[in-house]
């Protein structure tokens, strides 16, 4: 496998999980996000851009 540099992006959760489904809970807790306003960075992959856009009301992209 050759070394590619992968693009990175970050992830803030912005939104409380309070009442939220088990499902959505789990998505986010897999982002590695547990508190409201936590950032955490990862890989632009297709797995992790899935992931996003399945709780997309309840986090955003950080630039």
């Amino acid at each position: 496998m050759a070394n590619k540099k992968s693009e990175k992006i970050q992830i803030k959760l912005v939104k409380s999980l309070i009442g939220r489904p088990e499902t959505q809970r789990k998505v986010v807790k897999s982002l590695g996000l547990t508190k409201k306003d936590q950032v955490v960075e990862h890989a632009s992959t297709p797995t992790i851009l899935g992931m996003v856009n399945k709780v997309s009301h309840l986090v955003e992209i950080v630039k």
